[in-house]
């Protein structure tokens, strides 16, 4: 196939709209069920770059969750834990493939950014992939390949019409690669920086103890930011993005959207919303709504008379802010990563609140020693990388 005609482009009104290789070959993807849009393919090209290189860089299989070309989450694939298969509604005696794994903690990360979803693998989608991602609410899925079983079972969704693209896994993209903004061409070399450990060596701060579970998050978090429309920062524990703070102007708003996020990925653990008595048959969207109000200061409006009733069985007791901040401050052995050296120590302030033990940033700014400074009074172990990661 050397064109695929899209319904429209990124809005309706937006015709003709196709893809299509500008030197007149095949197109390295196969449509195998659906009929993907413009922003579903930008997701899925930005989304398999991102797995593709976290595999090739940990050795581990990986996934990704994406939304408007950005990641709400990325993730290898080790074993979930107890309160992993609760947090992510998944049964105690399923049996999980790594890949699977890694898709549903990626998707686990921000699970109402990850609301249709595009779905990525590093790995050929198997059985028990499919069967998670048949239950959730996603557009479309990209993989090197798919089982004849888990291809049955994701043909089932959106009535038969779920977004099914196989991506050659051999395909190597052009050198030089060109965009059309406002009819004015720029041209560019593709980002073909390679993140690994050597980009960890630099350790600028007194603390330079750093873990290999510490060095694969950075990676994590490094890969992520390179396929995250910029201003960008993301945090990252035990493999799996658990906050990206994405296209902010500032970047302490970046720091704080992410933290934020991962806040919201930890209190999922607290005990009182481990403890939820959700109603019969409810869906997996309804419970993550009512999870995210029951933990926001929102909380009222999932707990007062006639609203609880549709989600609980029994009134939940208040989840203070007293209790949030204690619980928050338990969070421990998290990574955060910048796509551009953070300009103040404020940034590192804000990270440590959410756990942040590990920073990984390009460094070069005029204030290092105030951020360097502020690291060390924390016992924060920063490395500075030396490259920038913008992607626009």
């Amino acid at each position: 196939m050397k064109e695929f005609e899209l319904k429209y482009g990124c809005n309706p009104n937006q015709k003709p709209a196709k893809i299509f290789m500008k030197d007149g070959s095949e197109l390295p993807v196969t449509i195998l069920n659906g009929r993907p849009g413009f922003i579903n393919f930008l997701d899925a090209l930005n989304s398999w770059q991102l797995v593709k290189e976290l595999k090739e860089a940990t050795g581990l299989p990986s996934a990704a969750s994406f939304k408007h070309v950005s990641p709400a989450g990325a993730a290898v694939g080790l074993p979930l834990s107890d309160v992993d298969r609760h947090i992510y509604f998944v049964a105690d005696d399923a049996e999980l493939s790594p890949i699977a794994c890694a898709y549903i903690r990626a998707r686990g990360a921000d699970r109402l950014c990850s609301y249709g979803d595009w779905a990525a693998l590093s790995d050929v989608c198997d059985a028990a992939t499919a069967a998670y991602l048949k239950d959730e609410v996603s557009d479309g899925i990209i993989a090197p390949g798919y089982t004849e079983e888990a291809l049955a079972i994701l043909k089932t969704k959106k009535k038969g019409n779920y977004n099914v693209v196989q991506i050659d896994p051999d395909y190597v993209p052009v050198l030089q690669e060109t965009k059309d903004v406002f009819g004015v061409t720029f041209e560019q070399g593709h980002n073909n920086f390679k993140i690994d450990d050597a980009l960890l060596q630099n350790i600028v701060t007194e603390n330079k103890e750093l873990p290999k579970q510490a060095k694969i998050d950075m990676i994590v978090s490094l890969i992520t930011l390179k396929y995250t429309q910029s201003n960008s920062v993301c945090y990252v524990k035990d493999g799996q993005a658990i906050g990206v703070g994405a296209g902010q102007q500032s970047r302490i708003h970046c720091t704080r959207l992410a933290g934020s996020k991962a806040d919201n990925w930890y209190l999922r653990q607290h005990p009182k919303v481990l403890g939820l008595q959700f109603i019969d048959g409810i869906r997996r969207p309804d419970r993550d709504n009512a999870i995210d109000i029951y933990t926001s200061d929102e909380y009222d409006d999932v707990l007062r008379d006639g609203e609880w009733q549709r989600v609980f069985k029994v009134r939940p007791e208040i989840l203070t802010a007293e209790e949030k901040k204690a619980w928050i401050a338990t969070q421990s052995g998290v990574t955060c990563g910048s796509d551009a050296f953070f300009p103040f120590g404020d940034n590192v302030e804000r990270a440590r609140k959410s756990g942040v033990q590990y920073i990984a940033e390009p460094g070069g700014s005029i204030r290092d020693d105030h951020v360097i400074d502020t690291a060390n009074k924390y016992g924060i172990v920063m490395a500075f990388t030396g490259m920038r990661l913008f992607h626009h």
